[in-house]
């Protein structure tokens, strides 16, 4: 078994579902055959998921169901050092998650025909974000 590890680091996106499925993938070299990828994002107001990758219709829907579940405009929100999205950016990160999972199959994440992994950013005015990625299996 062996385990490699590397950093992924975004650049500032809009808000909404970012599909980064190509540049995770582009990190790998190769080492790990079979195994397990783990994602990890270093943020609490930006989240990781895996979603349907074709329809853009339905990231769109995505962000509209999670404006209407958390709105910036709830009068009981005290956390907003940051602005109006600051705590629902954080609610949403709780909610979706900050780590995925993933085999790997040949060298590859292990997706669904249809899936994509997505940075889903809450903030209007992001940062970098940064993923740590460690994948454990048999080498090639």
């Amino acid at each position: 078994m062996i385990t490699r590890q590397y950093r992924l680091t975004l650049p500032a996106y809009p808000r909404g579902m970012h599909l980064i499925t190509d540049q995770i993938e582009a990190l790998f070299d190769g080492s790990v055959s079979t195994g397990m990828a783990h994602l990890f994002l270093q943020h609490t107001s930006a989240s990781l998921c895996i979603s349907e990758n074709v329809d853009p219709s339905v990231r769109s829907d995505a962000e509209t169901f999670l404006n209407d579940l958390i709105p910036e405009s709830y009068p009981k929100f005290q956390h907003t050092y940051e602005g109006s999205d600051d705590i629902p950016a954080h609610l949403k990160n709780m909610l979706l998650g900050t780590s995925l999972s993933i085999p790997l199959t040949q060298s590859r994440l292990a997706l669904g025909t249809w899936q994509g992994v997505y940075l889903f950013e809450h903030r209007d005015h992001a940062s970098k974000r940064t993923i740590i990625i460690t994948l454990q299996g048999e080498p090639s």
